[in-house]
């Protein structure tokens, strides 16, 4: 709540008005609270920002025995926005107007990336859980944007050897969620991973041999 208080500082004394909630996205209960509170308190939320995020990078052949990786990524990444989001979404229907913007990763987008299972499995499946409440909801007027967002160098992606790597700033991601929830596009996404995805499609069967291939480079490392 300490960093929440100074983010907050920053923003009054840039004459802006921010409010602090501290909650546990992986605590259910707290987060459905969460939101009933700040419903109770503000009357409505416009926007929607998910950034909450946990990234785990181990191979399966270290993780038999911690399933508790997958819960952990599975409650950051998937259930705890939707108990949050299943709490403010009837407000935004009702209004007829709202926005939420999910932070996603551009690994969603490409072939499945060796030691990211846990981590790509719960982004995927917010990914989709989105993007099929999506449909449901334009009619009245929410919409939706995903970012398939690159490599961004921050203290989450630093136990993972990314120096070689082009990345983006925290300040430079930051920019892109701006414009999301300014121009409200569907998706925003690196240029390449169209290409790619497009060619995953069309031969999955060499993608897949491919990720293999590398990923019998490392272990033999």
């Amino acid at each position: 709540v300490e960093d929440l208080d100074e983010v907050a500082a920053e923003i009054t004394a840039a004459g802006g008005i921010a409010h602090v909630y501290q909650s546990d996205i992986t605590e259910f209960d707290a987060v459905e609270e969460l939101g009933r509170r700040v419903l109770a308190e503000h009357g409505r939320v416009d926007v929607v920002i998910n950034n909450a995020g946990r990234s785990i990078r181990r191979p399966i052949d270290e993780s038999y025995d911690r399933f508790h990786d997958f819960t952990r990524t599975i409650d950051v990444n998937y259930l705890g926005p939707v108990r949050l989001l299943l709490t403010l979404l009837p407000g935004m229907r009702e209004r007829g107007r709202g926005h939420i913007v999910n932070i996603s990763t551009w690994g969603v987008r490409m072939p499945p990336a060796p030691r990211w299972s846990a981590y790509g499995a719960s982004k995927g499946a917010f990914d989709i859980w989105l993007r099929t409440v999506a449909a449901e909801i334009a009619a009245d007027g929410v919409t939706t944007t995903s970012i398939y967002m690159p490599l961004v160098h921050t203290r989450m992606s630093a136990p993972t050897d990314f120096s070689g790597i082009p990345g983006l700033t925290a300040d430079e991601a930051a920019n892109l969620v701006c414009h999301a929830v300014v121009a409200r596009p569907i998706e925003i996404s690196p240029w390449w991973t169209g290409a790619v995805q497009a060619w995953t499609d069309l031969r999955r069967g060499a993608a897949q041999r491919f990720m293999e291939r590398s990923a019998g480079r490392r272990s033999g490392e």
